[in-house]
């Protein structure tokens, strides 16, 4: 599906380059700019322009198209797998920050479905789409933790199935800045993509899908951050990260929503950068998975231990 944008050329934006000002404005990279206008993606007061050095002009109507990107059909690769548990029909595993779960654009290898592929064997392939097979829930890149994933065809509608329904159960770990004054609760919005960053999820009061988080606080950390059990309801792309945002405790390390409280020390804010891969790693990790096994109906119960990055996190707040 192709998106589109349309910007206006104000006083202050005028007689900068072409890709300049639009990296200013689009979520994209000027790299990637610079291709779209030579594809002639690119039409300036409905004119297409191919040249990326063309200057603007105050009042211009510059319109951006962004056609969909195709994603490539994964192949399998040796990369080691944490496997907690597997049998004929499924396995869970650990999975560590850093490791993206399907190919994409940008990420055309090295991925998990690579490395299911590679473990499990072609058999995998047609499950779930060519592009994600076996994959029924996600984890972003950065979080850690326990993932399921469906061997067959029946393993991956039971799961499915369970997951549309609510009954897979998932328990995450967040470090989040600041103190709550709501030791527990449940923060419930509606969440769709954002219009103004690609990259980005956002609330909406109409439209957008139902998004229900169960938020419990485990650890205080004066004076300035927590750790906060997730539990959710529904799955929906940076779910925790966006409703912990919302809630004005925005989880560490996170690069896209991350809000440090008011008044942290420079050199604080520093070391917590540091302890997430420079402020990449949102420090959210999945340490519980509960579902009914597809064949034998029997609940299933997985947990995992802070990965050593987080437990160092953990050990430089509790002696902070």
């Amino acid at each position: 599906m192709t998106e589109n944008y349309t910007f206006f050329v104000s006083e202050e934006n005028q007689l900068k380059r072409l890709d300049q000002f639009l990296a200013e404005f689009s979520p994209l990279s000027r790299s990637r700019l610079k291709n779209l206008i030579e594809e002639k993606h690119v039409l300036v007061d409905g004119a297409i322009v191919t040249s990326s050095s063309r200057k603007t002009v105050l009042g211009q109507e510059i319109r951006l198209e962004v056609p969909e990107l195709e994603e490539p059909l994964p192949v399998a690769q040796d990369i080691p797998l944490d496997v907690v548990y597997e049998d004929e029909d499924l396995l869970v595993i650990n999975k560590p920050a850093g490791l993206v779960v399907h190919p994409a654009a940008g990420h055309p290898d090295h991925t998990l479905v690579n490395a299911l592929l590679a473990h499990c064997g072609d058999s995998l392939s047609g499950i779930g789409g060519v592009k994600r097979p076996g994959i029924v829930h996600r984890l972003d890149k950065g979080t850690s933790g326990l993932m399921v994933v469906a061997k067959n065809d029946h393993a991956h509608q039971g799961l499915s199935s369970q997951f549309s329904e609510r009954a897979l159960s998932r328990q995450y770990l967040a470090f989040v800045w600041g103190i709550p004054k709501v030791l527990e609760g449940t923060l419930e919005h509606n969440i769709g993509r954002s219009p103004r960053h690609r990259q980005k999820m956002a609330l909406y009061k109409t439209g957008g899908k139902p998004a229900i988080t169960h938020f419990e606080v485990r650890e205080i950390y004066k004076p300035y951050t927590s750790l906060i059990e997730c539990r959710l309801e529904t799955g929906r792309t940076h779910q925790i990260r966006l409703h912990m945002t919302e809630f004005g405790h925005s989880l560490l390390g996170d690069p896209l929503y991350g809000r440090p409280s008011r008044g942290i020390s420079p050199p604080f804010k520093e070391s917590i950068k540091k302890l997430t891969e420079d402020g990449t790693r949102p420090a959210l990790h999945a340490y519980r998975l509960k579902f009914l096994h597809p064949k034998t109906g029997r609940k299933k119960v997985f947990e995992v231990p802070l990965p050593e990055d987080l437990l160092k996190l953990q050990s430089f707040l509790e002696e902070t």
